[in-house]
């Protein structure tokens, strides 16, 4: 037990450093999952069908093939070309590209829970689209996304274990370093667990608080 415990204080720093690379990349990649997934929730809504299809294609594919193949995709894929991305960067990039698959339905199912009587009631009283988007429109759109997009970014920052297989820094390799050095694998996995926990719970007590707040806002 004693010697349980030494370990887990020499290797302490080693796992707060790669719980902030972890973060940062959950946080960079949520980002950019954002921008996207409101852009994609955009195009597949347009009268264009080509920009409609394009988007639910990729939406489609992102959702039905394995993240880890995704990351495998832009690692070892875009050199092929030309482009060269650390491991950093093509995880980002690959969780990204995954999530806003996800955050574009949320999006979508926002904006398709307000009725369109809504908005033209708004332009029939002399509102302007900027008027009614800003006023009318995106409030009752946060109230339905806000819980399940909480709810993506909790697991956008479980998923970034994936990128340890491509050798990012986070606390999955770590871990796995951590293992082969002191030969305890079970001690050590679980508190990276832990770590992940505790990184993780925040964020859903936030959620389950929004929804219940949101939920009293609407009754």
């Amino acid at each position: 037990m004693g010697r349980n415990i030494e370990v887990l204080v020499e290797i302490t720093p080693q796992i707060l450093e790669a719980a902030v690379s972890t973060l940062r990349l959950a946080v960079l990649a949520f980002i950019f999952a954002q921008v996207l997934g409101l852009a994609l929730s955009q195009a597949k809504s347009s009268r264009q069908p080509m920009l409609r299809r394009a988007a639910i294609a990729y939406i489609e594919f992102f959702r039905g093939t394995p993240l880890l193949v995704q990351i495998f995709l832009v690692y070892f894929a875009l050199p092929q070309v030309g482009i060269l991305l650390n491991t950093f960067w093509a995880a980002a990039i690959a969780l990204s590209m995954n999530g806003a698959a996800y955050i574009a339905e949320i999006y979508r199912s926002g904006f398709l829970a307000v009725d369109v009587g809504q908005r033209e009631a708004a332009q029939s009283i002399g509102m302007r689209k900027a008027q009614t988007l800003y006023y009318i429109i995106l409030p009752q759109v946060v109230r339905v996304i806000l819980p399940p997009t909480v709810n993506a970014a909790i697991s956008m920052l479980k998923d970034t274990s994936v990128a340890a297989l491509i050798s990012n820094p986070d606390l999955m390799l770590r871990a796995r370093d951590l293992s082969s050095e002191y030969f305890r694998p079970v001690l050590i996995y679980a508190y990276v667990a832990v770590v992940y926990f505790v990184l993780a719970y925040p964020l859903s007590k936030l959620a389950s608080r929004l929804e219940r707040h949101l939920n009293r806002a609407h009754a």
